[in-house]
C-alpha cells in the first residue's frame, strides 16, 4: 500500500504487503519484501535489499552513496534481513568494489536513532546499535552484539560474538567475542555474562570463557604466551576456538587489559 505523496520508481520491486507512507522517496533498483513497514519521509537509493517485516522510521536515508573519494559510482548493494528496526534519521551506506561490494545489516537488529553505518560493513544477527552510534566504514560486527549510545568505531575495526561496548567509548582497536569493553582507552572489562545468560549459556560455559579471558588479561600474559597457554590448558571447545582465532586473525590488534593503562 502506497500512500499518496509518495515517489516509487516503476522499477522498484516491491511487495504487495508493504506499507508505504506520505512523503517516501523510492530510487529504481530497490527491492523490500513482505510486511515490511517505510515511515513517512524516508528515501531508498538505489541497490537497497530490504527484507520482509523490517520497520523504517521517518528520515531514516537508506542505501546512499558512499561517503568515499575513491566510491566511483559502480553499482553496490545496502542489504537488511528480515524483521530489522531501523529508528529516526538513521544514514546506512551502501558498499564499494574496493571491498565487497555490499553493507550489509542483518535481521532481527535494533539500529536506534542517529546511527551512521558506513559503506562495507557487515553488521550480523540481533544486534543492537544504540542512539547516535558512528561506524565508520568496513568494520565487522558479529552476532548479538549490543553497542550502547554515542559510540564511534574506526574503520576495519572489529567486534565479536556477543560482546558489548560501553558507552561513549572510542573503539580503536578489535573487541574480542563474549568481552565488555569500555573506558578511555578502550580496555577488557569483564565477561558480557548478563547478556550470555539472557541467551541460554549455562554458568559451566560462561565460567569457561571467564577462564579464558584472565589468562589473556588478568595474569600479565602478552598475547603469543596467554593463546599458548589456553591452547595447550584448556579442552577445545567451540568457544574456546572462537576466541583464540579471533585474536590471531586480527589485524588491527584487540583491546587492552584495563591493567595494561598504566603501560
Amino acid at each position: 500500500m502506497i500512500q499518496p505523496l509518495s515517489y516509487v520508481d516503476s522499477q522498484a520491486k516491491i511487495a504487495d504487503t508493504v506499507v508505504i507512507e506520505p512523503f517516501v522517496t523510492i530510487h529504481k533498483n530497490v527491492e523490500i519484501g513482505e510486511g515490511t513497514w517505510i515511515g513517512s519521509n524516508v528515501t531508498i537509493f538505489e541497490g537497497a535489499r530490504i527484507g520482509k517485516n523490517c520497520k523504517i522510521f521517518p528520515g531514516a536515508v537508506i542505501s546512499a552513496v558512499p561517503q568515499d573519494l575513491k566510491y566511483k559510482g559502480e553499482d553496490s548493494l545496502l542489504i537488511i534481513g528480515d524483521n530489522t528496526v531501523i529508528r529516526e534519521c538513521v544514514t546506512l551506506n551502501k558498499g564499494t568494489a574496493l571491498d565487497q561490494n555490499k553493507t550489509v545489516i542483518g535481521s532481527n537488529c535494533l539500529i536506534m536513532a542517529y546511527v551512521h553505518v558506513g559503506h562495507d560493513c557487515l553488521i550480523g544477527d540481533h544486534v543492537i546499535i544504540a542512539n547516535s552510534v558512528q561506524l565508520a566504514g568496513h568494520i565487522i560486527v558479529q552476532d548479538y552484539v549490543y553497542i550502547a549510545g554515542t559510540c564511534a568505531v574506526h574503520q576495519f575495526v572489529k567486534i565479536g560474538a556477543h560482546a558489548m561496548v560501553a558507552g561513549g567509548s572510542l573503539v580503536r582497536k578489535d573487541v574480542p567475542p563474549y568481552s565488555k569493553a569500555g573506558r578511555e582507552p578502550l580496555s577488557y572489562e569483564g565477561v558480557n555474562s548478563i547478556g550470555l545468560r539472557r541467551r541460554g549459556f549455562t554458568n559451566e560455559k560462561i565460567a569457561e570463557i571467564q577462564q579464558i579471558y584472565r589468562i589473556l588479561y588478568l595474569r600479565g600474559n602478552n598475547n603469543s604466551k596467554a593463546l599458548s597457554i589456553i591452547e595447550n590448558e584448556m579442552e577445545p571447545t567451540k568457544e574456546r576456538d572462537e576466541i583464540v582465532s579471533f585474536i590471531k586473525d586480527s589485524d588491527r590488534g584487540v583491546m587492552k587489559g584495563y591493567i595494561s593503562r598504566r603501560d
